[in-house]
């Protein structure tokens, strides 16, 4: 019984504390507790089960646990599969938000995507966890609650199901494999690139393209990609047009809001905050603040985030979360811990910047796919299907303009973003009117109705909760939330301004809106204040006015100066200033270049306040800023500006420069020879069109009222049309002129000056109006890209001042719609289907049209063509043609890009068997790889970039000239401050015995390596012009400062022997001036031989003994391996190839005449035909044969070629022999870059090595280019030629071996690719097959040993008979007989053949007797 009762005591005390337990429970049920520090264990695949945070869920325990998720939240969660893997995986995706089953306006989308390497697990537990966190915590923590109900949130935790089902756990380096999925492609390089080629079939990456369409089909505002490796936080771009290994920074136009993202998320990741994940693999690797530019940290092209930003909407960042990527499962909880927070905290970033919606003027509908631009920032997004949008943005003050096809663009300035939650900017918008051109072009035009915008004041925009929308369907016509807390309406007027027409659709751009306020609406384009005439010192501080007003869309410099010394000056107006953006074109006017003519320049200065003023307001501005880079040169001839009169009406005072030269027919002509002296201001702008990818431009002139196109002149010099092969483009954009010029377009100009005068529709061709040789519209056409046309402003060539604002009025819209035509015809780029790089100066020709364009230095092209059907072709050297037929419609260009695959390369003439496959595998790797170095330094910026990149070790500020003494100190001290690749050395003695000094740069500088290509820089051979040793001297300094620092100046010095030969004429140099530039002082030797006619090889030649210095050189240069000599001297500003001496032709003359090019297209001034004072050579391009120049026997340059068989160009590097110090660092700017470039040449060509079967090197086989020029090869049978770009006809011949033969194709752009040569033993003997000759010879001496036996028998049988005949005969005669007889028989074989007949006759009649 006590025992009865003691059992239902115990029972009665556990019954108490079960419900004591359970009453607990409810309380803290009742009672959450938000506890951050330490995690609640979450509920796991079923209600019972508790998240354990020790496993990793494979496929199967993914799949389970995420439906019964989906099953038990509906309210919140639920579960899609956006495709399958390769092996039929589902791509599950769980959405998390506020009634998940349907889409609802006012909520930006954020996504997630975990393990896209199979490999890299934590992202894939971490986004489960996450899951189950944002699920648990709904409706109890504020915090998530907040983002649920606020926020559109996708989770994918695992991209690549197939490659984590192949990975190990424990597996920190990715050896065991799983990275890839299950084709073995890496998902994060599959995705299209924007500076590469993606070869990969899309049937093998059913991810990749599964998460595209996601992407395309939603309109997700902000994005994170996690993987694992390290612990850092990597924003875009990913990659870059270089794509260099690491260590250049690829800036999107969001990088500042990109740093921001990246730094929220490290900041709240305790391991990844510091910046020092510490990992095994890299120790001492750092990333600041825990973040980094994706494409600085390393090249990665076919990225998944760079995608999202250039193709969606969406911003995305990749976080990498662990340094093993597949540590063991006791470490998730940690790693959980460590990135909650900071995923939380980046999903709130979705509610930055600035949001709203954009409706229709008429009825309130939603407008779908309207393009939102903030100036500044070059990157556009648009509008979802309700008309909302979501612009990230950082706090500050935007001007924002919304546009759609059809729409009036609405621009809404100041808008003021606050730290924290969005501000709210709804946009109304006016369809454009049916009857407007801008209607026509669906873009630009204001109409009756005006648009307007409302900006919500507060920092909290309306919930989704407080302002439902009615759901309608998939057509985007719900109504929209009406807007809560304090608003500003605003509503932009009517203008008069007319219609943009045919606007480009480019991103937007340019500089932020400045002020406060929450945001007022654009209404009419600001109109000049400014209408006056300007002189020089007014119209530089006009310039200089706008310059700082507008600093983040102008940029001011000169292109030269006249002859008087004025500055020609250039305004640019861009959105990025400064630079040429790949894609965009190129537009310049110029005005003034009459003098006397100045409703131009007027005009221009009028038009750089209007674009400047407007941008950002006005919409047609902002686009054409944005989309363009003009260049605007309101005067051409300051000084005959000045001589000028107002009031002028058909004068001729100040029309011509100060040298009384028209300036418009100075230009070099195809039909004419243009016998005046070319002047400054034409040298100076043939310079500059040089140097830009112009694509149209217009000339501004006076004296009538029309639009003349080209061409300007004829072959006959008649007065007749003159038709160029685009005279339909011509007649396109002058028409796009006089049709905005009301009185233009009338075509009777000056009906009181000249009554009979007529231009139908207000246009003409210039030599049809009158034959003008000389002119500047031809000459851009002719040799340039650019289409130019000369427009006649008016019939008063310098009217008062009064009148200025009437011309202004007459001609704004015609100045905008023309500058609009930039954008018609096609645009492109032509890319090398193989790396994706740009390919430079590529042709672009269409048929029927005999006039073809270039493209630029990234491989970009801009076509200008009328609207029709077109067949265009792009051809490059080194690359198979491509021909593309394309419809041009009225509208912005279309693209049309070029792939071009490579030409069969150099291949080998043998292919190497004798290596082994490994060796050479890594060293068909190792070129590949130094393929690509020499690429990217040879397209494109990549030398300007390299030159900017190591501009902090530039010592131009400091350049002076050195005499002997300095020289040779300042030569010892490289040696000893830089020993590892310095070497100094003594070539000989001057006649006054100073020493010849040449410096070797290399990284083995003592060791012989003749597999290197082997490249020597002269200066000094005549002693009064001293530059090139100073550029040499600083050039030597430039390499030595940055080996080590910079990579490219490192790896050029370790792949090439340099030598530098400053001072060849030491004792001419002492005795030169500073300053002193036509003097001849110190041209000669000490015994006043000017050096360069004292090298002859032949002694035949050579009348005296060399002098010391030219035998110095001359042992230099014989002891061969040279591939390059580059010489510098002074007098002019051009490059010579050889040769000096008069030669009727010159083998090998496209290489010789190429390398001079190449140095002077990378000058900045060579390339004009320059010329200086007094020089009667005319140049083309800036480069010439140097006997045209001044022709010499006995020249260094010609002793390279024929006796050192090494091509040298010798370059002239100032018109002043002897210029002031003070010039030097201006000289060096403009030499930096072209000796750079000779340092990339050197690598190119062809070159190879030459050995027989055994893999024995054959030294001194002679390689015969082309039938003409011989190279020998050195030690190890290494050779190396260069050749102009094309394809090249080798042949390697030495004694002993046969010839071989092989057709190799050289590219401007690649290092020389490496061949073998492996000779065969030259078995032939007088032509024919050893085995052959010598069977032969076998047969024929068997033959003769036959025959000769058998003669032997048949002889020796008739000398038996003829014994016994004359035996009988001589017993017949006497002893005298006998000998009478044996000295006729003796005589018989000089005899004729009858008396040996005869003997015969009577041996054989006896013989018969006898018988």
């Amino acid at each position: 019984m006590a025992r009865l009762k003691g059992a239902q005591l115990l029972f009665r005390a556990g019954h108490y504390i079960s419900l004591c337990a359970l009453l607990v429970f409810c309380i803290t049920s009742l009672n959450p507790v938000n506890a951050v520090a330490t995690p609640r264990v979450l509920k796991g695949t079923t209600p019972d089960e508790g998240e354990s945070y020790s496993k990793y869920y494979n496929y199967e325990d993914l799949t389970r646990l995420l439906k019964s998720l989906a099953a038990k939240y509906p309210h919140i969660a639920d579960l899609t599969s956006i495709g399958q893997s390769v092996v039929h995986r589902e791509l599950w995706v769980m959405r998390i938000t506020k009634d998940p089953h349907v889409d609802l306006p006012g909520k930006p989308k954020v996504k997630y995507v975990g393990n896209m390497h199979g490999d890299e697990t934590i992202s894939r537990q971490v986004l489960v966890y996450l899951v189950e966190y944002l699920l648990d915590r709904y409706g109890s923590d504020p915090r998530v609650t907040e983002l649920v109900n606020n926020t559109d949130i996708y989770i994918m935790p695992s991209m690549n199901p197939d490659g984590f089902e192949k990975s190990i756990e424990g597996d920190c380096n990715g050896d065991a494999g799983g990275r890839e999925n299950a084709n073995s492609r890496d998902l994060n390089r599959s995705f299209p690139d924007q500076f590469a080629n993606i070869n990969v079939p899309e049937s093998e990456i059913p991810e990749v393209m599964a998460v595209i369409k996601w992407i395309q089909d939603n309109k997700f505002v902000l994005s994170a990609n996690l993987h694992g490796g390290t612990v850092v936080a990597s924003y875009p771009f990913d990659d870059s047009p270089r794509h260099l290994t690491e260590g250049f920074y690829s800036r999107t136009s969001d990088d500042a809001l990109f740093r921001h993202l990246a730094r929220v998320y490290a900041s709240n990741n305790p391991a990844m905050d510091k910046g020092e994940p510490n990992c095994k693999d890299a120790p001492d690797e750092r990333f600041k603040d825990g973040i980094t530019n994706g494409a600085r940290w390393y090249d990665v092209p076919g990225g998944m985030q760079d995608y999202n930003y250039l193709h969606g909407n969406c911003l995305e960042t990749t976080m990498e979360l662990s340094c093993c990527k597949y540590p063991p499962a006791s470490e998730l909880l940690r790693e959980w811990e460590n990135n909650r927070q900071a995923l939380l905290a980046y999903m709130e970033q979705a509610h930055i910047g600035v949001r709203g919606f954009v409706r229709d003027a008429r009825n309130g509908a939603a407008l779908p796919d309207v393009r939102i631009l903030v100036a500044g920032i070059n990157h556009n997004i648009t509008t979802g299907r309700f008309g909302d949008y979501y612009r990230l943005l950082l706090p500050g003050n935007y001007n924002v303009t919304a546009m759609a096809e059809g729409y009036t663009p609405m621009v809404v300035t100041n808008v003021q973003v606050v730290e924290g939650k969005a501000s709210e900017l709804n946009f109304t918008l006016a369809p454009l009117a049916a009857d407007t051109p801008a209607a026509a072009a669906a873009a630009g035009a204001v109409t009756s109705k005006p648009p307007t915008a409302t900006t919500t004041t507060t920092a909290t925009p309306a919930s989704p909760t407080e302002n439902t929308a009615a759901h309608t369907g998939n057509d985007g016509g719900g109504a929209i939330p009406e807007n809560s807390g304090s608003e500003t309406s605003a509503e932009s007027g009517s203008s008069t301004s007319g219609s943009a027409a045919d606007p480009a659709s480019p991103p937007a751009g340019g500089g932020a809106g400045a002020g406060s306020g929450s945001g007022t609406v654009a209404t009419e384009p600001v109109e000049p204040e400014d209408f006056r005439h300007h002189h020089y010192q007014d119209m530089m501080l006009f310039l200089l006015k706008y310059s700082a007003k507008c600093p983040a869309i102008t940029h001011l410099y000169s292109v030269g100066k006249s002859v008087e010394g004025r500055e020609l000056y250039v305004m640019e107006i861009s959105d990025n200033p400064g630079m040429h953006e790949p894609g965009e074109p190129e537009f310049k006017y110029i005005g003034n270049m009459h003098g006397n003519e100045v409703v131009g320049r007027e005009l221009l200065l009028n038009l750089i306040e209007y674009l400047c003023r407007n941008y950002g307001v006005d919409p047609e501005v902002t686009l054409l800023v944005n989309s363009t880079r003009i260049h605007i040169m309101p005067s051409m001839n300051p000084d005959g500006y000045e001589k000028g009169r107002e009031g002028d009406v058909r004068g001729y005072a100040g029309r011509n420069n100060s040298n009384n030269y028209d300036l418009n027919r100075n230009f070099p002509d195809q039909y004419t020879t243009i016998t005046e002296p070319r002047q400054p201001e034409t040298i100076a702008v043939m310079n500059w069109l040089r140097s830009y990818p112009f694509v149209l431009s217009a000339n501004l002139h006076g004296g009538s009222l029309v639009v003349n196109y080209p061409y300007d002149d004829d072959p006959a010099g008649r007065t007749q049309y003159s038709k160029s092969p685009d005279d339909e483009v011509f007649k396109m954009v002058a028409r796009a002129y006089s049709e905005e010029n009301v009185l233009m377009h009338n075509g009777h100009p000056c009906e009181k000056l000249y009554p009979s005068e007529f231009f139908k529709d207000g246009i003409t061709n210039g030599a049809k109006w009158y034959n003008v040789p000389g002119g500047m519209q031809d000459w851009n056409y002719v040799n340039t890209n650019c289409f130019e046309v000369t427009i006649e402003l008016g019939c008063v060539k310098y009217p008062h001042a009064s009148d200025l604002r009437s011309y202004w009025e007459q001609n704004r819209r015609a100045l905008l719609r023309y500058m609009h035509q930039v954008h018609k015809g096609v645009k492109g780029m032509v890319i090398d289907l193989t790396d994706g790089t740009g390919i430079p100066n590529a042709t672009i020709s269409v048929d029927g049209i005999n006039h073809h364009v270039r493209t630029y230095k990234d491989g970009d092209y801009w076509r200008l063509l009328a609207p029709g059907v077109y067949n265009i072709t792009a051809t490059a050297q080194g690359y198979s043609p491509m021909r593309i037929t394309v419809s041009v419609q009225e509208k912005e260009a279309m693209e049309v890009n070029f792939r071009l695959p490579r030409l069969g390369g150099a291949g080998g003439l043998s292919g190497g068997e004798g290596s082994d496959p490994v060796t050479r595998g890594a060293a068909e790797l190792a070129d590949q790889e130094f393929q690509g170095f020499i690429r990217r330094l040879s397209i494109g910026s990549g030398l300007d970039q390299l030159i900017l990149d190591t501009s902090a070790t530039a010592t131009q500020g400091s350049l002076s000239y050195h005499n002997y003494q300095g020289l040779s100190e300042f030569m010892r001290g490289l040696n000893l401050n830089f020993p590892k690749i310095v070497s100094l050395r003594n070539l000989g003695q001057s006649w006054e015995y100073r020493t010849i000094w040449a410096l070797e740069i290399s990284n083995n500088p003592d060791v012989p390596e003749p597999s290197k290509p082997k490249i020597r820089f002269m200066a000094g051979i005549h002693g009064n012009a001293p530059v090139g040793t100073e550029l040499l001297l600083e050039f030597a300094t430039y390499l030595c400062m940055n080996y080590g620092k910079n990579p490219a100046i490192t790896r050029l010095i370790n792949e090439t022997r340099i030598i530098i030969v400053p001072s060849i004429n030491p004792d001419g140099r002492q005795q030169a001036r500073e300053q002193q530039c036509n003097s001849t002082l110190g041209k000669t030797n000490a015994r006043g031989k000017d050096l360069d006619t004292d090298f002859f090889g032949n002694a035949s030649q050579r009348v005296v003994e060399a002098q010391p210095e030219t035998r110095a050189v001359m042992d230099l240069i014989l002891e061969k391996g040279y591939t390059l000599s580059v010489a510098l001297d002074g007098g002019s500003v051009l490059a010579t190839y050889p040769y000096d001496k008069p030669v009727q032709s010159v083998e090998n003359e496209e290489t010789l005449k190429y390398l001079a090019k190449v140095y002077a297209d990378n000058h900045p001034t060579m390339p004009g035909d320059t010329g200086c004072p007094g020089e009667s050579t005319t140049m083309n391009g800036g480069f010439l044969r140097a006997a045209e120049k001044h022709s010499h026997m006995g020249s260094m340059k010609d002793f390279s070629m024929d006796f050192g068989h090494c091509p040298e160009i010798t370059v002239y590097t100032s018109c002043c022999l002897f210029p002031p110090a003070d010039r030097l660092a201006a000289l060096w700017a403009e030499n930096r870059k072209p000796l750079l470039r000779m340092l990339v040449e050197v690598h190119k060509g062809v070159r190879g090595v030459v050995r027989d079967k055994s893999g024995k090197p054959i030294v001194g086989a002679m390689i015969v280019l082309n039938g003409g020029v011989r190279v020998f090869t050195s030690e190890g049978g290494y050779f190396h030629a260069l050749l102009a770009p094309g394809s090249h006809n080798i042949e390697a011949v030495a004694e002993g071996y046969q010839q071989q033969r092989q057709e190799v194709i050289v590219s401007a752009y690649q290092a020389a690719m490496s061949i073998v040569i492996e000779f065969d033993m030259d078995n032939r003997i007088f032509g024919l097959p050893r085995e052959f000759v010598v069977a032969t010879a076998a047969a024929s001496m068997t033959a003769l040993i036959v025959t000769a036996c058998i003669i032997w028998c048949v002889c020796s049988a008739k000398s038996n008979r003829q014994k016994d005949g004359f035996h009988r005969l001589r017993q017949q005669h006497d002893y005298d007989d006998e000998i009478h007889l044996t000295s006729m028989g003796s005589k018989k074989s000089l005899l004729s053949h009858e008396f040996q007949d005869d003997s015969e006759s009577e041996e054989d009649t006896l013989y018969a007797n006898k018988m």
